[in-house]
């Protein structure tokens, strides 16, 4: 039976379906059942943010565990499940993968977990970080399975992880009499990870279409008696049609018949809510796409999902008539208060973990004679990227000296701003590294993800298109238009993919067209932003070669020109964050400190015309902020204004 049909035709009425075998007279029972969800928790557990060393309000797992233990007191019938993207991603998660099991201590994010009951969990993309290995030896801790559906052996074809689970859960029906109900969980994660963690997945595992694996297990799923499904899918929301072998899959299990809720994420965003107001076959007061429960919880732990299902007996089969999703934030943004408080519990069994990262974190490796702050990150030249592309070239340039082959090579580096607002929904999203001592926690705060070094070749022409790619991060600016215009393109690129390549010399003239798409796809072929490449004094010669220093996500997924398996020449087996932090020890060792300041080798050229342009952009609005731009900006820029999120709103003069 069409479920969306049913919903329809409303719960209590005599049904008949002319199109189906099966024929329901007025339901004999009804009941309820509520889904509990997090997700992107990243090892967020503690309410402390360790690169700042000061509590907040605004994250951590064991604020959202009150919300969760709040919601599931209101009702009589729950369950409470994960959605990936659970064991890297923070400090905590740097602390365990540096210590390993060898003390035989479950992984802190397992282990809180398992102290809130979850019922079922899956994999998100970063689980795969640490590789295979790492990630089995965590989820064996777990008291709740864990499935994924979407990854298989790359030898057999068979799932590498359990694909579903159908749990029998007794419920309280209207009337206060237990019930029995099965439950089918399927999860699933982007069949990108075979690009992100290539590395650690190319020869033993495979990941297929999410919509597709969907169609294949649900049916079986249903026969096996499930009579409700829910879909674990860490993926995020797309409007575009579908395509197979999408990121962005979570409106698109909506059409899967038999899928009666969808707990999405991976995207960091929140659903429902008003940003998605437009997007087709979407209610956001309910909740719903297509009908069907979807909701996605942020990230960290600053908000969990609600979704309230309606369920009819029919003979000895549950059905969902109803159901709709909400949110619920742990901190209060326009009143600016917490919502939550920390859960005691949560706070006793994660304080000797919280101890020992604090302890982790705070071993001194160097001194610093600039600040090191990302608020400027995206607009120009900037210390936090520099510092990571000159540990990044110095580590390659030792490592070319050995290598009689690539020798004489010219050596670069390309680095992102990890920090620098996240995808405009985080004010203080930004990197914040005082001078002075510098301990490993400003390491991880420079650099957030467990990469390792990947040095690859790439011609003057590849190296041209790649900085082409990373101009996709500002938008046209009209010289004509004397109407305020915005210069980043926060919706359609990601910061992360703003490469910045240290060792040459250029400029982007954003009067054109982007070249190339957010995921550098070509879409003006006929427009060049990339305007005065240099190195060392002379244009770039297309037919040169070049060695990039970058991280293994880069190299090996070929997005970028210049990327990919024929262009890898070597693969460290040193973490870029480790290289940074050995970077910084070695040039205070010899130097007394490192010198991070940027060398301002890239710039927005001038845009000069007429018309006094209205150019703005987003960052932090905190007064540390302030204060680095009146002192640091490249460009005249004043504060105009704030926006919705909290962003500050800077009007900046490119005429100069």
């Amino acid at each position: 039976m069409d479920r969306r049909r049913f919903l329809q035709l409303g719960a209590c009425s005599i049904l008949t379906f002319t199109a189906s075998k099966y024929v329901f007279a007025t339901p004999q029972n009804s009941a309820s059942l509520r889904i509990i969800a997090t997700t992107d928790l990243h090892s967020f557990l503690t309410d402390f943010d360790y690169y700042k060393d000061a509590p907040t309000e605004k994250f951590g797992f064991t604020r959202a565990a009150s919300l969760i233990r709040q919601a599931r007191k209101e009702v009589k019938n729950s369950v409470l499940v994960d959605n990936g993207d659970l064991i890297q991603g923070n400090p905590i998660a740097d602390y365990q993968a540096a210590k390993g099991y060898k003390e035989g201590k479950m992984n802190p994010a397992i282990e809180v977990l398992n102290a809130m009951k979850y019922d079922v969990g899956t994999l998100g993309n970063h689980e795969f970080n640490y590789g295979l290995k790492y990630l089995d030896d965590a989820i064996a801790e777990a008291n709740f399975p864990i499935i994924n559906a979407n990854v298989v052996k790359a030898d057999s074809g068979e799932p590498r992880y359990q694909p579903y689970v159908i749990q029998e859960k007794g419920v309280r029906d209207a009337n206060g009499h237990l019930q029995m109900i099965k439950i089918g969980y399927i999860g699933f994660v982007p069949p990108q990870v075979m690009v992100w963690d290539k590395a650690h997945l190319e020869g033993h595992v495979l990941a297929h279409d999410i919509k597709k694996t969907a169609e294949k297990y649900v049916p079986e799923l249903k026969a096996k008696g499930a009579d409700i499904i829910i879909a674990l899918a860490h993926t995020g929301p797309s409007d575009e049609p579908y395509k197979e072998g999408a990121e962005n899959s979570a409106f698109y299990l909506a059409d899967v018949k038999g899928i009666d809720a969808v707990i999405f994420g991976h995207s960091h965003r929140l659903f429902p809510n008003k940003e998605f107001a437009k997007s087709p076959n979407v209610d956001i007061e309910k909740g719903t796409v297509k009908g069907v429960p979807e909701s996605m919880a942020g990230y960290w732990g600053n908000n969990i999902s609600v979704v309230d299902l309606e369920l009819a007996q029919h003979g000895d089969k549950w059905v969902v008539v109803n159901g709709k999703a909400e949110l619920r934030p742990i901190y209060d943004n326009e009143k600016k208060m917490a919502i939550a408080q920390p859960d005691d519990e949560m706070n006793a069994l994660l304080a000797p973990v919280h101890d020992a990262t604090r302890q982790f974190v705070s071993q001194p490796i160097g001194r610093a004679v600039d600040n090191m702050f990302s608020y400027l990150a995206l607009v120009q030249d900037d210390p936090t990227v520099q510092i990571v592309n000159q540990a990044q070239r110095a580590y390659a340039e030792n490592v070319v000296k050995n290598l009689p082959e690539l020798a004489g090579l010219p050596v670069l580096s390309a680095g992102a701003p990890f920090k620098a607002g996240g995808r405009k929904n985080d004010p203080t999203g930004y990197t914040e590294v005082d001078k002075g001592e510098l301990t490993f926690r400003n390491a991880a705060d420079l650099y957030l993800y467990p990469n390792t070094l990947v040095i690859v070749k790439v011609s003057g022409a590849e190296l041209k298109e790649w900085l082409e790619c990373s101009a996709g991060m500002f938008k046209q600016i009209d010289p004509s238009n004397e109407q305020p215009q915005s210069l980043l393109d926060w919706t359609g690129f990601r910061t992360y993919n703003f490469d910045v390549i240290d060792g040459v010399q250029y400029q982007f003239d954003i009067t054109k067209p982007a070249r190339y798409d957010g995921d550098c796809k070509l879409i003006n072929a006929q427009s060049e932003r990339v305007i005065n490449l240099t190195y060392q004094g002379k244009p770039v010669d297309p037919k040169a070669e070049f060695l990039i220093a970058t991280n293994n996500y880069r190299a090996y997924s070929a997005k970028f020109p210049g990327t990919g398996d024929s262009h890898i020449v070597f693969a460290a087996p040193d973490e870029n964050r480790q290289i940074l932090a050995n970077y910084i020890s070695s040039e205070s060792k010899t130097h007394g400190h490192v010198n991070p300041s940027a060398d301002k080798n890239w710039r927005i050229a001038p845009i000069t015309n007429k018309v006094k342009l209205d150019i703005r952009f987003e960052t932090s609005p905190s007064e540390k902020a302030k204060q680095f731009i009146q002192e640091r900006a490249q460009y005249p820029m004043v504060q105009v204004g704030t926006d919705e999120v909290g962003f500050a709103i800077y009007q900046v003069d490119l005429s100069q």
